[in-house]
Parts: C-alpha cells; sequence; structure tokens
C-alpha cells in the first residue's frame, strides 16, 4: 500500500517526516524522493535493515537511517534536534525480509534458531522467552495474541518439550504443535497462530505499537499526518481504539462527577473506518492481503472550555 501511504501522509517538499519501520527502504525511497528542503528521519530496530535502507537512501542526502525502535521517538527526535514533525509512517508486524531468513527462525515452513527478534541484539530470544515462561502465561499469550482455541494443551505441550530440552528450533515449535493436534488433517492452523503469538510477545509489539503512537501524536504539527498499516487484529485494535480515544473531546471531572472542562480533541479522522489493499495488489503481493490501513490527522492545539 506504498501509493496508498504516500497520498495520505500529503508530503509538503519542505516537511519533517518519519518513517517509523523502514525495513528495506521502500517507502522511505517514496517519501525522501517527494522532499525538496524537507527531511525524513528512517527508523528500524532490525540491524539488517537500517543496513539495507541506509544504502537505498544513500542518494537523498535529506534522509537519515537510524536503529531505534519507534517505542523510543522521542529520543530520536531529540537527538537529531526535532521538536515537531509534519507525519508519521508505521508498517508494523513482520517483514518477508524477516520472514524469509531461516536463521531469524520465524518462519515454521523451514527450520532455523528458534529466535524471532526483530532486533537480534536486543532482549531474549523465543526459546529463552519460552524457558522463562509459565503454562499459564503461555497459553495466555496464546489466547491473546495468536487467538489460539486449544491455547492450554498446545501450552502444556510446548513447556513439556521445552524442560526436555527439544525447544531450541523453529522446527521443535511446529512438531509440538501438530503433536498435539495429530487429530488434524493436514497442517493445523495453529502453527502459524502459535508462531504469531510468540513472535509478538518477544518483541513486545502491541506494547511497542502503543507507546510510538503515544509520542506521535505528541510531536505532530497540527495538519500533520499519522498513516498506520497493521497486519494482525491486535495491531489493528489498539491503532483503532487510539485515533477514536483522541479524536473525541476529552473531558475532565469533579470529584462529584460533574463536567469542570473540555479539552478539544487531538486528532479528526479523514477516513472513518480502515483502507484494504486494492484486488490487483492483493495478486501481485498475497501477504497484503489482511493489511489495513488507518489515518488521523492532528488538530490544532486543544484549547480548554470550562
Amino acid at each position: 500500500m506504498a501509493q496508498e501511504a504516500l497520498r495520505w501522509l500529503a508530503i509538503h517538499p519542505d516537511g519533517t517526516y518519519v518513517d517509523a519501520t523502514a525495513g528495506a527502504g521502500g517507502h522511505s525511497a517514496l517519501i525522501a524522493a517527494a522532499l525538496d528542503t524537507g527531511r525524513l528521519i528512517a527508523l528500524d530496530r532490525d540491524t539488517t535493515a537500517v543496513a539495507l535502507a541506509g544504502e537505498r537512501l544513500k542518494s537523498f542526502p535529506q534522509a537519515c537511517v537510524v536503529h531505534a525502535n519507534y517505542s523510543e521517538l522521542n529520543q530520536v527526535l531529540r537527538d537529531a534536534g526535532i521538536d515537531a514533525i509534519d507525519g508519521l509512517l508505521i508498517d508494523a508486524g513482520l517483514s518477508s525480509m524477516q520472514i524469509d531468513r531461516p536463521e531469524r527462525g520465524f518462519s515454521f515452513q523451514e527450520d532455523g534458531p528458534l529466535d524471532m527478534r526483530m532486533d537480534p541484539g536486543s532482549g531474549p530470544g523465543a526459546a529463552e522467552w519460552l524457558a522463562s515462561a509459565t503454562e499459564e502465561e503461555l497459553a495466555a499469550v496464546l489466547r491473546d495474541l495468536g487467538d489460539v482455541g486449544p491455547a492450554r494443551r498446545i501450552a502444556k505441550a510446548v513447556l513439556e518439550r521445552q524442560r526436555a530440552g527439544r525447544m531450541t528450533r523453529t522446527g521443535d515449535l511446529a512438531e509440538a504443535v501438530r503433536e498435539t493436534l495429530d487429530f488434524v488433517r493436514g497442517e493445523p492452523g495453529e502453527v502459524r497462530t502459535v508462531f504469531q503469538a510468540v513472535r509478538i510477545a518477544v518483541n513486545r509489539e502491541l506494547e511497542c505499537l502503543r507507546r510510538g503512537l503515544e509520542s506521535a501524536v505528541d510531536v505532530l504539527r497540527p495538519g500533520g499526518r499519522l498513516v498506520v498499516i497493521s497486519f494482525h487484529s491486535g495491531e489493528d485494535r489498539v491503532v483503532k481504539d487510539a485515533f477514536r480515544a483522541w479524536s473525541r473531546p476529552e473531558r475532565e471531572l469533579t470529584r462529584d462527577g460533574r463536567v469542570c472542562s473540555v479539552r478539544a480533541p487531538r486528532l479528526r479522522l479523514p477516513v472513518s473506518g480502515p483502507i484494504l489493499p486494492s484486488d490487483g495488489e492483493v495478486q501481485a503481493n498475497p501477504r497484503a492481503k489482511s493489511a489495513k490501513m488507518r489515518v488521523a490527522e492532528r488538530c490544532a492545539a486543544a484549547a480548554v472550555e470550562d
């Protein structure tokens, strides 16, 4: 949805923009090409992505690539001497570049180390995370982040295998799910959703998304756009709830429940619901099928009414 993202960002040639998930630099290059005297800060938590984006953007002097998680947006902008931006793009979730490399441990389709870290140098990988999880914690993650039905049964099987020292490879996790659901004909859909849930938990993806959105809305100039593409229902729910809350008047109440002041909305929504990929894009890139784009625009400074 690159062209749709560019259109909804409504780029000004002299504006300041952030691509919070640079990846291989595709979106970043489109934004940078639309700038004249403006500036682009491209972030990614994945060092491989930072190298690829840096190579792709080296012909754009107005672009800077930074190794950072977008939850650290405020610090990145302070370090760059930027106090306000005109637009920010988040393309949440996993990139094809990460899925297609077995050594990163994201995919169940090819065997590799059970890692799943978007930033390989930060925090425990999936194998270490599973070693520290209780059955109750893992079952909750599978239910909440993967919509896994037999969550408790799968969690028990995974941790039994882990305690036996057989949970170090992606094949180990996939096989634990398959063995638990051996009555299912073909590949159980739960293999994919278990991998998804563990990956989201290992990388604290929803927490980082919430923090990134909160930082973004604080630094957007009036009229600045926030464009978010999500691929998972949990991600979309975080974005939808945040946009709805910030697009409503904020009321402060007295102790007896009376309204004492009203603050104008921080955001307006140029389009109320999600924007979906076209049929043509889905045909060209089947992974785009689950994508949802939401757009918000920063309102003028909120005034308080007593």
